[in-house]
């Protein structure tokens, strides 16, 4: 039972190991002990199987580690038959050549919203949104979309969180979602970034549950107050399609 247990406290510290990488491409070994509380001793021994295993992959010169391809060919084994990342890509596609501007798939992970999928603007002055970026549920046109539309259950259990950025007011954050579950979008205007707007809409599966937030964000200089809500209907309309998709 003693070596069960200590087996499987391995296999969490190597995939806690793993899982820093969601937040940084390269990191050190003190960085990742840091990240995840252990001792740099017991990280590099993770360390060294995961890169035998071909998971990580240690960069000489800097000392740094790096995923490695063995992650990549999991990946391509991923089920692709009900991935929204996967499904609506072509409909993100063809709303960015339709608005010229970044579209977005957020999804809900805790208390936080996960880019699942991005389309690039094609314009020179555009907003840049990696896959994969974590963002606060406290701020943000999708944000917002995510929590007005969640169950009342998840909602007050994201309402109630602890750690609410000082310059958000939890009380005006409600009213908030209640102008957005009435309209049903919301827009952003240089609230999390300088010089960045957004408009996000809701997208519902077949059976009506909340799969993932539509987006379509740029610089303040194109999208206006105005701009966003003349989008705001076809964002609808698109993530309406995009639903019918989805089981």
């Amino acid at each position: 039972m003693e070596d069960r247990k200590l087996t499987v406290r391995a296999v969490e510290r190597a995939l806690d190991i793993l899982l820093c990488f969601t937040r940084s491409g390269d990191l050190g070994l003190t960085e990742i002990a840091s990240e995840i509380g252990l001792h740099k001793s017991t990280v590099h021994r993770l360390l060294a199987t995961l890169e035998e295993k071909g998971f990580v992959v240690r960069n000489s010169a800097t000392d740094k580690y790096r995923l490695g391809i063995k992650i990549w060919e999991l990946s391509t084994h991923l089920s692709q038959n009900d991935d929204p990342a996967t499904m609506l890509l072509p409909d993100m596609e063809q709303l960015r050549d339709r608005l010229g501007e970044t579209i977005s798939l957020y999804i809900r992970d805790g208390a936080e919203r996960l880019r699942i999928q991005a389309v690039q603007s094609n314009q020179a002055i555009r907003r840049v949104a990696p896959v994969g970026a974590r963002l606060p549920l406290t701020v943000g046109a999708s944000s917002k979309v995510l929590v007005a539309f969640s169950n009342e259950q998840e909602q007050e259990q994201i309402l109630s969180m602890s750690e609410w950025p000082p310059n958000v007011d939890p009380d005006m954050y409600r009213q908030q979602l209640d102008e957005v579950h009435q309209s049903g979008y919301s827009t952003s205007y240089e609230e999390r970034e300088p010089g960045a707007a957004a408009v996000a809409v809701p997208i519902f599966d077949s059976a009506g549950q909340l799969r993932a937030s539509l987006s379509l964000s740029g610089p303040v200089s194109r999208l206006s107050m105005d701009k966003l809500h003349e989008y705001a209907p076809i964002l609808v309309e698109v993530a309406h399609d995009m639903g019918i998709k989805l089981r």
